[in-house]
């Protein structure tokens, strides 16, 4: 089983080159890094806590991305983000599900890029923030809301991008359902000392 499910890390890989398909730097640069990879990461025999139940229904609907399935199935260790050690940022990342495929801490070691999938439960929402790394994510399953900068929030379902150069501030929020989504981090600065999270942002 533990070589199926290295098989099957190493089809996800694949399949999520193919979803960076933009003709932009950072999803050529993720696409590549993707192809690259030398997938062997062995998982551990202990079973894992599954998603819980609003992520799998997100990624079972009619409009989810085919790949969700192969997400589902494989034992990945989801927890929440460990981006910064603020008490806010923790208190705020309770609702929130995460692995780091590719990166420092990654399933496949890298120092050049982050890339990892990343969900939030309904009715959640996920405050202002700012770090050096340039970052897209592309929504897999369910729907979310995005604000970059000064815009108002924009709704984002399977397949749409929300794309946020350098120190761009950007805020996220769900409603009736949760969100999955496959992101990438790139530039000189991948790192998460400059990462910046300043709460909620005022009403709209």
């Amino acid at each position: 089983m533990a070589n199926d499910h290295s098989k099957a890390l190493a089809l996800l890989f694949n399949r999520l080159a193919e979803r960076f398909d933009g003709d932009v730097p950072i999803e050529r640069h993720a696409r590549a890094h993707l192809s690259d990879a030398i997938v062997d990461h062995e998982f551990p025999a202990q079973k894992c806590d599954g998603l819980a139940v609003p992520f799998l229904d997100a990624m079972s609907r009619s409009d989810a991305d085919p790949i969700c399935s192969l997400i589902a199935a494989l034992p990945f260790a989801w927890a929440p983000p460990q981006t910064s050690s603020d008490p806010l940022y923790a208190a705020h990342s309770t609702f929130k599900v995460h692995v780091e495929l590719l990166g420092p801490n990654g399933l496949v070691r890298s120092d050049t890029i982050r890339l990892g999938l990343y969900g939030i439960l309904p009715n959640s929402e996920y405050g202002l923030r700012t770090h050096p790394a340039e970052e897209t994510y592309i929504m897999l399953a369910g729907r979310a809301d995005w604000m970059r900068g000064t815009a108002p929030y924009r709704s984002h379902g399977p397949g749409e991008r929300s794309h946020h150069p350098s120190m761009l501030p950007h805020a996220t929020r769900t409603r009736d359902q949760a969100f999955m989504s496959v992101y990438t981090w790139c530039g000189d600065d991948i790192s998460t000392t400059n990462y910046h999270y300043a709460g909620l942002p005022a009403s709209d």
